[in-house]
């Protein structure tokens, strides 16, 4: 290999990874004075979030809900639709343009707030340089006061089951099928399952979920999984619960899963598209962790302390390369009080009200403790709730099915936590977060004036019900 070329400037920062919590570091940083530079791999910035994650699956999820709103949905209101199609082409278009007006936006960021790009393989080579390998070959050494580890994360793969990206695929590849499967097997009942389920399932994939517990979501509160279960039935998901996929085998066009179930009995199923969404794992590879002395987990995680900051002085981690949900908001918030930390001294986290939310039709949404948790750590708690059905607004829109649940501490009246499936409940978990942030009660939310008619009463009235409240139950 050639000697590194020497980049003439020294930075303040260097950020690896230009994701939710790569960029957004970035540019507080900026903002604050500091000389920055991002190192990012691939052409676009943005990460898994803005690429290949968040903001291409809400496109999808969106465009066909609408598609499916069109055909079951409308004929409630009175509105009369004559045949109904997609252009699938078109609706992969729109997501792709989507991505690139906002990949675009967050490289006109860094240009107005000073933040010098790097494009290239980012690696550690000394607790204030950073190599980054280009695509031509040629090695930039930057130097760097501080660093920032902001690589994200990866899809997990599962023995016996290999992603071949075509038949066998990831979340990524699960963005982009040219057609629509006619048999989708998800292994995993996680957030990216049931979302890229849902988007497929609408434009008319059969769509079989496999899952190693007993319920989707786990670790949700298990009565807003059941219910939300109960509804995705309803939609045509097919779940098979505990069950342990064994191998997968491309076959042709087709692909044999194999798994057994909790008797141990062995099954097989036969698709044309499998997803494999277990989860993801912390991406370090190839950053030089190991040779500065950067300590990991057990789990392939970075090691922090409270101000995210490894156990090399001056080298710091956020987002889905540390312990804690793999989250883009969690990652931005981490950058941003990772920054504040180091240039002001002050700069937190509030990880109680870190919300959480599966954008399928209806959502679900949770902040804080589930009930089983509660449960688990010994807290007195009372819960209360409330259903979308007895709620004006949710009648309006033809969408009644739902609930809001709060656990709230049996003493204090604090928040512990909210749990909500049902229409939009992405935006109304909102409020809540705010609430614990500010370490509000139940009676805090239930004092407060809600607009009539919104589906933000259904909060209101379930933060009544836990005092036995409730006004129109």
């Amino acid at each position: 290999m050639s000697e590194p070329v020497q980049h003439n400037e020294e930075f303040d920062l260097v950020v690896i990874g230009s994701g939710p919590g790569g960029y957004v570091a970035a540019l507080r940083a900026a903002q604050l004075g500091w000389k920055v530079a991002c190192v990012e791999k691939y052409p676009s910035l943005g990460g898994t979030c803005l690429n290949v994650g968040c903001i291409p699956s809400k496109a999808l999820l969106e465009s066909s809900e609408r598609y499916e709103e069109t055909i079951h949905g409308l004929a409630a209101h009175g509105i009369r639709v004559g045949e109904v199609g997609f252009d699938l082409e078109l609706m992969l278009k729109r997501k792709a343009d989507i991505v690139k007006k906002l990949t675009v936006g967050i490289a006109q960021l860094f240009k107005k707030n000073k933040v010098t790009r790097f494009q290239g393989m980012g690696t550690i080579v000394g607790a204030n340089q950073v190599a980054v390998t280009q695509a031509d070959g040629v090695r930039l050494e930057l130097r760097a006061k501080k660093i920032l580890i902001t690589t994200g994360s990866k899809p997990i793969e599962i023995p016996g089951v290999k992603v071949d990206k075509t038949h066998i695929v990831t979340s990524t590849e699960a963005l982009s099928f040219s057609e629509v499967p006619k048999h989708l097997i998800v292994i995993g009942a996680g957030v990216i399952g049931l979302e890229l389920g849902s988007v497929w399932r609408r434009l008319g994939a059969k769509v079989t979920v496999i899952e190693a517990t007993d319920t989707i979501l786990p670790g949700m509160d298990r009565e807003i999984a059941k219910l939300a279960q109960k509804m995705f039935v309803k939609q045509g998901f097919v779940f098979r619960f505990q069950c342990r996929v064994q191998g997968a085998v491309a076959m042709g066009n087709e692909v044999e899963v194999t798994f057994t179930d909790g008797d141990g009995t062995q099954h097989t199923l036969v698709a044309d598209k499998v997803l494999v969404a277990v989860g993801r794992r912390a991406f370090t590879e190839g950053l030089g962790c190991e040779q500065v002395g950067v300590e990991k987990d057990s789990k392939g995680r970075i090691v922090v302390n409270s101000h995210y900051e490894t156990t090399v002085p001056g080298i710091f981690a956020v987002g889905d390369v540390i312990a804690g949900p793999m989250l883009a908001h969690k990652a931005s918030e981490e950058g941003v009080a990772c920054v504040e930390q180091m240039i002001t001294g002050y700069g937190h986290v509030c990880n109680e009200a870190i919300p959480n939310i599966v954008y399928t039709s209806p959502e679900v949404a949770s902040v804080g403790i589930s009930e089983e948790a509660a449960k688990e750590q010994g807290v007195p708690y009372r819960v209360g709730s409330f259903p979308f059905i007895a709620n004006g607004r949710a009648k309006a829109l033809n969408q009644t099915d739902g609930m809001v649940k709060f656990v709230a501490h049996a003493e204090t009246d604090r928040i512990l936590g909210c749990h909500i499936v049902g229409a939009r409940a992405g935006d109304l978990i909102a409020e809540v977060a705010l609430a614990v942030e500010f370490g509000g009660s139940v009676e805090d939310i239930a004092r407060s004036i809600h607009a009539h008619p919104t589906l933000a009463e259904v909060v209101k009235e379930a933060a009544l019900a836990t005092d036995g409240r409730a006004l129109h139950m």
